[in-house]
């Protein structure tokens, strides 16, 4: 569900007070005075209201606690700064995925956030229509980006370069599995459900996510393939 009104977090009703309250903002963590906060008691400062996709995935991936790629990505997916396709999807893959991975391992928050504007900046070489027109879905890259940055890997490591690409072969080989059009929330959830499998397998990193997630956004896709998605409401 795209909330297009309400709340930007739930959908829900906006309150309206007199008094003005402190309060603090959902995504990026400010603490500002606000009259409106939703019926659950989210509250989005303006900064993040009128930001971007991509600057609003920065914000809220460095600043949250969660360990859940998919939750995450839903949760951001669902903001209407977030298009239903688009070149976002390839930043937000590894955001969610190093937020989770950082988060689960209880590593330093200063080191989540240069790593999460690492894979921002990686990701912007990764334009719109890479999947057809490369033949390589730039959600599938974004979690080789994730690997790349969590290992340390560059053109010269070893076994680093090896897990990236790896990486990347492995989130393309599910999407392939699939018939065009391209989906960006499919290509989402299959390359960041491979890649929780790869580091529970590789490195012994334990992400716990859902690998059944139920799609909301078919109605904002007039190419959705309905029942022959996975994670249609259809077929499950």
């Amino acid at each position: 569900m795209d909330y297009k009104t309400g709340c930007l977090v739930c959908g829900k009703q906006l309150v309206y007070i007199e008094s003005a309250s402190s309060d603090v903002c959902f995504y990026c963590g400010a603490l500002s005075q606000t009259n409106a906060t939703c019926i659950d008691g989210h509250y989005v400062c303006d900064g993040c209201h009128s930001a971007s996709a991509k600057d609003l995935i920065e914000k809220y991936c460095i600043n949250t606690a969660s360990a859940d790629p998919i939750a995450q990505a839903v949760l951001l997916m669902n903001n209407p700064a977030v298009k239903m396709h688009g070149p976002e999807h390839h930043f937000l893959v590894p955001a969610v995925l190093l937020a989770s991975y950082f988060n689960q391992k209880g590593l330093p928050a200063e080191e989540k956030a240069k790593s999460i504007r690492e894979a921002r900046k990686r990701s912007e070489d990764v334009k719109g229509g890479f999947c057809g027109f490369h033949g390589a879905c730039g959600a599938a890259i974004g979690s080789g980006i994730f690997i790349s940055i969590m290992t340390g890997a560059t053109p010269l490591s070893a076994v680093e370069w090896r897990l990236s690409n790896r990486m990347t072969a492995e989130s393309l080989g599910k999407l392939s599995e699939n018939d065009g059009p391209r989906c960006c929330k499919r290509s989402l959830f299959l390359s960041t459900i491979s890649a929780v499998d790869f580091l529970a397998r590789e490195f012994g990193v334990e992400i716990f996510t859902n690998r059944q997630p139920i799609c909301t956004f078919s109605a904002l896709n007039k190419e959705c393939h309905h029942e022959n998605c996975v994670f249609s409401p259809e077929s499950v």
